[in-house]
C-alpha cells in the first residue's frame, strides 16, 4: 500500500464542503500566547490575559463550530470544553498499567487526541495517533495551536498498520474493536504493528458470562448501528490468542455510567441517559445487557 498516496488523497477530505468551514476558522486564529500547560484531568492551557481579551470570543466560536466535542475536557483560558465522556477517568484508570518513557506510541481510534496530550507526561519518544475522521482531526489541529505539541496525527485506521513505515512499543485501541465486524483480524493488524515484546491496551465493551460466546446485535446497541460483537472475557481472550498475542491479562471491569458519559451543551445530541431503558437501567432500550468494558492489556 502507498501510504503516502493515501495521505495526499485524505488530505483532500479537508476541502470537504462540511469540513473546509472548520479548517478556515482554525486557520483564521492568530497564534496563541500561551502562559502555562497543565496536562491534568483537565487539560488546560492558560493564556495571556490580553490575548484572551482579544480573541476569547473567536476561540470560543471556533470551538462551538467544531461541536459536537466527544473526548476531553479541555480549558482553553477562561473557556472549559466540557465533552460528552469524562475521559480522564479511563486514562486514571489505565495510567499504573504502562510506562511509556522512551517509547514509540500509537492511539487507533485516537478522537482528537485527549489521551496523546495526557500521555505527553511519560516522555515518550514519539506519539501517533490514527483516526480516519476529520472532524476529530481539526479538533486536534485546534487544540495543538495552543499545546504545541509534536504529536503525529494520521488520518488512517487500524487496517492501515500494517503497512505503517515504523512499529510502536505500546499501542492503545480503546473504544474501537466492537466497531470492527471481523475483530480478529483487527487484533492481529494491532499484534503485526507491534515490535516484538510490545504490548497492547485494549477496552471494549464485554457480556458477563461463562464460555466462550458473544452477543451480536440484531439491529443496534444501545442506539449504535455499527456494534457488531460484544464478547465474554472468555471469548475476548480468546480472539487474542487466536490473533497470535502471546500474553492476554484483564486489567479490570467497568460498567459505563452517567458519571463518565454523560449530555452536556458541547455536543447538542443524545447520551448515555437516553441510550439505556428508562425503566431498568441495566438494560440498553433495546433491552440487551447495559454497557460494561473490560480493560485489557496483551503482549506481541
Amino acid at each position: 500500500m502507498d501510504l503516502e498516496a493515501l495521505r495526499k488523497e485524505r488530505e483532500g477530505w479537508l476541502k470537504w464542503k462540511n469540513i473546509a468551514p472548520l479548517q478556515e476558522a482554525i486557520n483564521a486564529l492568530p497564534k496563541p500566547k500561551v502562559k502555562q500547560i497543565t496536562l491534568g484531568d483537565v487539560i488546560f492551557a492558560e493564556l495571556e490575559a490580553e490575548y484572551e481579551k482579544e480573541y476569547g470570543s473567536q476561540i470560543e466560536a471556533t470551538a462551538r463550530l467544531l461541536m459536537p466535542w466527544r473526548k476531553g475536557p479541555f480549558r482553553l483560558g477562561k473557556l472549559f470544553i466540557d465533552s460528552e465522556w469524562q475521559s480522564q477517568i479511563k486514562y486514571n484508570l489505565l495510567e499504573p498499567y504502562f510506562n511509556l518513557d522512551g517509547k514509540v506510541v500509537g492511539d487507533i481510534g485516537c478522537n482528537n487526541g485527549y489521551y496523546l496530550f495526557r500521555m505527553q507526561s511519560q516522555n515518550p519518544e514519539k506519539l501517533i495517533g490514527f483516526d480516519p475522521s476529520p472532524p476529530y482531526y481539526s479538533q486536534f489541529q485546534f487544540l495543538n495551536l495552543f499545546f504545541d505539541t509534536n504529536i503525529k496525527y494520521e488520518l488512517l485506521g487500524v487496517e492501515h498498520l500494517s503497512f505503517y513505515e515504523e512499529p510502536f512499543d505500546t499501542l492503545f485501541c480503546l473504544g474501537v474493536l466492537y466497531h470492527r465486524s471481523d475483530p480478529v483480524s483487527t487484533l492481529k493488524s494491532l499484534r503485526t504493528a507491534l515490535n516484538e515484546g510490545g504490548e497492547l491496551f485494549l477496552d471494549t465493551f464485554m457480556i458477563e458470562g461463562d464460555g466462550e460466546y458473544c452477543l451480536t446485535p440484531a439491529n443496534r446497541y444501545s442506539k449504535m448501528a455499527n456494534v457488531y460483537f460484544i464478547p465474554t472475557i472468555d471469548a475476548l481472550k480468546g480472539w487474542c490468542y487466536k490473533a497470535g498475542f502471546s500474553e492476554f491479562e484483564l486489567l479490570t471491569i467497568k460498567p459505563t455510567d452517567t458519571i463518565e458519559q454523560r449530555k452536556t451543551d458541547w455536543i447538542a445530541s443524545q447520551s448515555l441517559d437516553d441510550f439505556l431503558n428508562p425503566n431498568d437501567s441495566s438494560k440498553t432500550i433495546e433491552g440487551y445487557p447495559a454497557p460494561i468494558r473490560a480493560y485489557i492489556r496483551c503482549v506481541r
